[in-house]
C-alpha cells in the first residue's frame, strides 16, 4: 500500500481503490489528505489531530466517507448519523477494506491539572501503527511504527523507550510540527542510534513524502 505522511500527525494510506486517512488535524494539508478518502480514523479530539469542520465538509462532499473516533466525539459527528462509528479499545473492524485493531485508550498526561481524555491507537492491516498522543504499546507485532517524536506531554527518553518497546523493523515520525530543524536533529539522532541497537530502523519523512509499505 502507498503511505503518505503529511505535516504533523496526519497520514494517508492508499491501496488500489481504497483510501484511509488517520488524524486529519489543523496543522496538516487537509485538502490533499482528504481528497477522495473512503474512511477517516481519529485518535482523539485535539485540533492538531482533528479539524472537525474540514472533516464534516469532506463528508458532505463525499457521501461514501465514513468516520471512526472515540466515544467522546460522538456528539460532534452527529450530522453524519450512520456514517460515524465509535472506536473503542480492544476492537477489530474494517474501514474502507483495511483491517483495523485498536489499542491504548488514554491520552498521555500533559499535566496533573489538565483532564485526561480518550485516545485510541490504530494498527492497520497488521502492519502500520499510529498511536495518536500516547505511548501505548500494541500486544501484537508491528512492522511500521509512527513515532510521536515530540509533544508537550513527552520527553526524549519516553520516545526512545516507546521505539524500543514496539521494536518495529521500520519507524517514521509523526507529531513533529512543533519542532524546528535543530530540535528534530537532536531528538531524531537519539532515536535513530538507539532504535537501531534494538532492531528498529528510523527515518525522517518530509511533509507529503510518499512511500510503499
Amino acid at each position: 500500500m502507498k503511505f503518505t505522511k503529511y505535516t504533523h500527525a496526519c497520514v494517508r494510506l492508499d491501496d488500489g481503490g481504497r483510501t484511509l486517512v488517520i488524524d486529519p488535524g489543523a496543522f496538516s494539508e487537509l485538502d490533499e489528505a482528504l481528497d477522495g478518502a473512503d474512511a477517516v480514523l481519529i485518535t482523539h479530539e485535539h485540533v492538531d489531530h482533528l479539524d472537525l469542520n474540514r472533516v464534516l465538509s469532506a463528508a458532505e462532499q463525499n457521501p461514501h466517507l465514513r468516520v471512526w473516533a472515540p466515544q467522546s466525539l460522538a456528539d460532534s459527528f452527529a450530522p453524519l448519523q450512520e456514517r460515524f462509528a465509535v472506536a473503542a479499545v480492544g476492537e477489530n473492524f474494517e474501514a474502507a477494506g483495511f483491517a483495523v485493531q485498536t489499542f491504548g485508550g488514554q491520552h498521555a498526561v500533559i499535566h496533573s491539572s489538565i483532564p485526561v481524555i480518550s485516545n485510541v491507537g490504530y494498527l492497520i492491516d497488521d502492519h502500520l501503527y499510529h498511536p495518536g498522543d500516547s505511548f501505548a504499546v500494541p500486544t501484537v507485532p508491528v512492522q511500521t511504527l509512527l513515532v510521536p517524536i515530540h509533544a508537550p506531554w513527552s520527553k526524549v527518553s519516553e520516545v526512545i523507550d516507546f521505539v524500543i518497546a514496539v521494536r518495529a523493523p521500520q519507524a517514521f515520525q509523526v507529531h513533529d510540527g512543533l519542532l524546528n530543524e535543530l530540535g528534530l536533529g537532536v531528538v531524531e539522532g537519539h532515536v535513530t542510534r538507539i532504535g537501531a541497537e534494538h532492531g528498529s530502523s528510523y527515518r525522517h519523512l518530509a511533509p507529503r513524502e510518499t512511500l510503499t509499505l
